[in-house]
């Protein structure tokens, strides 16, 4: 089983929680890659987010390898066989340590600078990574939380080393491990986008934890009513099912943009474009096309006539919700289900990010009035084609834009940012838009 990212890593582990729902729980991320795991299964067991923060001990000269980890409250685990088989000196040994140490108490500063760690003493406490390799990073994440006082410590991970798991039992009460592997080779390999976590997306997920924990609770007793949130998870009725979307007002929006994904709206590249337009003022829905059912099924995925006719419906939903005009954002297969219902809608601008609009029938294309805009990786040759191809049959104003040294995912450094600016402007400057077909424009 190969996962989408993180964020679907963190679905399917969810689903062999359920153990938990009723207990006292709280769920420690281990950032970064932890974090976006965390947060699904979080969400998923209406539990409190939390860190368990570590860092791995590198050999110097094969930094991939650790001979051990360090954890916040002075935690520190060596793995003797590693150590041993490096053939570190003590004083090689005690320089890496010293700054790990260092790197970790300014971690622990940036992370914890707005958010103070929740209390977890006397509770069952989640411990979360995304993979494990040698097993001491997940080893001090666990003893992270028994020096916090845990009274029950579960580490759960979405793929390991079978090698680690016996010594990893000794350490948590419970270890549960979706794909326990003989050879786990490259952890990336398990992942179809396992690009870096930031640590402002790391900070991002725990604040949006702590919101809807908190939303969850309700009010104090005697407390004043509060207003509706501007930023909160809705479903979007759809014909037979109701969609999951988060959406978010900033104060007197001119347009909202219904983002929408075939499924994937809790990727940290999603919601990094999704928060640059709400900063510049922008409404949006960030909106998964299929339920978690739906998408265990690859056909539904490339259904753009049944995608398009979910986005008309969110987008009458948005329209009813707001009372503004909408605008359309796609990636994935969300990109030709965008183009397919603006051809049916008024649509004030679109953006397509990478995907797949050739999957929108040429006839819908040509019908498109709304000026559309296609981002794509410039390393991905292919994609590139496929988007110029989409573009050549539209008769309304289009740019096809190759962001440099990109992929298809934008999982790149520094590419998402550029993404987000692209599509920012596009829609910002097409906001006064007037009806009325316009001259085409193309871009290499």
């Amino acid at each position: 089983m190969r996962y989408e990212n993180r964020a679907d890593a963190g679905r399917r582990l969810a689903r062999c929680l359920e153990f938990l729902r009723d207990e006292d729980a709280v769920v420690l991320g281990v950032p970064r890659g932890g974090v976006p795991v965390a947060f699904e299964v979080a969400r998923h067991l209406g539990a409190p987010l939390d860190l368990a923060v570590v860092r791995k001990l590198p050999v110097p000269w094969q930094p991939e390898l650790g001979f051990g980890a360090l954890g916040e409250h002075g935690v520190r685990v060596i793995d003797r066989a590693v150590l041993a088989e490096s053939g570190l000196d003590p004083a090689e040994r005690e320089t890496v340590e010293r700054a790990e140490r260092a790197e970790l108490e300014r971690r622990l500063s940036h992370l914890r600078e707005s958010l103070p760690p929740l209390p977890v003493a006397g509770r069952t406490t989640l411990v979360v990574d995304d993979s494990l390799s040698t097993g001491a990073a997940a080893e001090a994440a666990c003893r992270v939380a028994r020096t916090r006082g845990a009274a029950r410590v579960v580490l759960a991970v979405p793929v390991g080393p079978e090698a680690a798991l016996p010594h990893l039992r000794t350490v948590a009460d419970r270890v549960v491990c979706l794909q326990p592997l003989r050879h786990l080779g490259s952890v990336g390999a398990w992942y179809a986008d396992f690009g870096q976590v930031t640590d402002a997306e790391v900070a991002t997920l725990l604040a949006e934890a702590r919101r809807a924990t908190a939303t969850a609770a309700g009010p104090l007793p005697g407390s004043p009513p509060e207003s509706p949130s501007p930023d909160r998870e809705v479903e979007v009725p759809a014909g037979p099912v109701r969609l999951c979307a988060r959406l978010a007002l900033p104060p007197t929006p001119p347009v909202a943009v219904a983002y929408a994904l075939g499924n994937g709206r809790s990727c940290p590249a999603h919601q990094r474009v999704a928060a640059a337009l709400r900063r510049a003022g922008l409404g949006t829905l960030l909106i998964d096309l299929l339920t978690e059912d739906e998408e265990r099924t690859p056909h539904n995925v490339f259904d753009i006539v049944l995608l398009a006719r979910r986005l008309r419906a969110a987008t009458d939903w948005l329209r009813r919700e707001t009372g503004l005009p909408v605008s359309h954002c796609g990636a994935g297969t969300g990109a030709g289900a965008v183009l397919a219902a603006a051809a049916e809608d008024d649509i004030r601008a679109v953006v397509c990010l990478g995907g797949r609009p050739d999957l929108a029938p040429p006839a819908a294309l040509a019908r498109v009035h709304a000026p559309c805009l296609f981002v794509v990786g410039a390393r991905d040759t292919r994609l590139l084609g496929l988007n110029r191809l989409a573009a050549d049959w539209m008769r309304c104003d289009h740019q096809v834009v190759p962001v440099p040294g990109a992929t298809d995912l934008f999982t790149e450094p520094d590419t998402v940012e550029a993404v987000a600016d692209l599509a920012r402007d596009w829609f910002t400057t097409h906001l006064a838009r007037t009806e009325g077909a316009s001259r085409p424009l193309t871009s290499a």
